[in-house]
């Protein structure tokens, strides 16, 4: 059933106006096929599912975070200002919050009030059969040199800005840049890449519908984003038995690859060679080319992310994380069973 057939690009206004209308909808088709678990993603869904169950929706109300809230909306425009007066409004009451981090954990009870009681993490899944069934599939580019590899949108958050800025000053002849993604800031990059002079070593290969054929071919996966939720493409390049170097942004990159699970730690300067992956701090182009360095230049080290990386990522096997949610879900229902029996 669709709630709302609006168009993709309509106004945040537009939008806003019409939550109340599709949350009373959407309580009236709950009520129409009793529908006894509400589960949503994302911050609209989200925001929907909350209002309706005001509205005296029945069902128990479920509702997941995938992106670090206050990151995600820090400007002073209208558009954040609402989204983070609706998060702080509608969250808590929430019959249970399923982020996929520790670090949205945290920031929805220190800067959204949220309560931590109605707060577990659950991370996102991945599919190693899948990669392992199409990793080994040709793919258009050449890898006869050290090659990293980026794969994300093209769009601030990512940074790739600061990933090719690093590049340029490894000042490696040999080695090559290969980012996969489509978005806002082609233009941009092509024309820094231009300035740089580094076109015959830094290629924009657009999307690519089968990444892991590339990433599995890679030396190394680098992530320069400035703020993820989880970052998947870190477990699929686990998968892909490939060294990571991550940006040791908020939140995500720290809960994959240190053994240090901390949510307020953040690195401030240089590299961290942490258990399964080297970690840098946000927008640190002279950082980030270090570690590039020190990864095409020290083999061991290369050879013991791979071992380690490829047992990290088993922890994130879809089965343990359906499982995880299922063995959640049916905690919540029972307790609101639990409930309406002594009542």
């Amino acid at each position: 059933v669709l709630l709302d057939q609006g168009e993709y690009q309509e106004s945040g206004v537009k939008k806003l106006t019409k939550l109340p209308f599709l949350a009373y909808s959407y309580k009236e088709f709950c009520k129409e096929y009793e529908i006894e678990i509400s589960l949503s993603f994302m911050n609209r869904p989200n925001y929907i599912n909350l209002l309706a169950k005001s509205y005296g929706n029945d069902p128990v109300c479920i509702i997941s975070e995938r992106i670090t809230p206050s990151k995600e909306y820090f400007l002073d425009s209208l558009k954040d200002r609402i989204n983070r007066y609706l998060i702080k409004k509608l969250y808590s009451k929430a019959d249970l919050i399923l982020p996929n981090s520790q670090g949205i954990k945290a920031d929805l009870i220190e800067n959204f009030a949220v309560p931590p009681k109605i707060i577990q993490v659950i991370n996102n899944p991945i599919d190693i059969q899948k990669i392992e069934k199409f990793k080994d599939e040709p793919c258009r580019f050449p890898f006869s040199s050290f090659t990293f590899v980026n794969i994300g949108r093209l769009h601030p958050q990512k940074n790739q800005k600061m990933l090719i800025e690093a590049f340029y000053h490894l000042n490696d002849p040999h080695a090559k840049l290969v980012i996969i993604g489509e978005g806002e800031l082609k233009e941009e990059l092509e024309n820094l890449i231009k300035d740089l002079d580094i076109m015959d070593r830094v290629f924009l290969l657009g999307r690519q519908s089968n990444p892991f054929a590339y990433l599995s071919k890679a030396d190394t996966f680098v992530l320069s984003s400035d703020y993820e939720g989880f970052p998947n493409v870190i477990l699929e390049a686990l998968a892909c038995d490939v060294p990571v170097i991550s940006t040791d942004c908020k939140s995500g990159p720290r809960e994959i690859l240190s053994s240090q699970n901390g949510t307020h730690f953040e690195l401030q300067k240089g590299v961290e060679y942490a258990k399964y992956g080297m970690l840098i701090p946000t927008d640190d182009p002279v950082s980030m080319s270090e570690a590039m360095g020190k990864v095409i230049e020290d083999e061991k080290l290369r050879q013991r992310y791979k071992k380690m990386g490829s047992l990290r990522v088993k922890d994130f096997q879809k089965d343990k994380i359906v499982s995880l949610y299922k063995d959640r879900i049916e905690a919540v229902l029972a307790k609101r069973r639990s409930f309406a029996c002594v009542q």
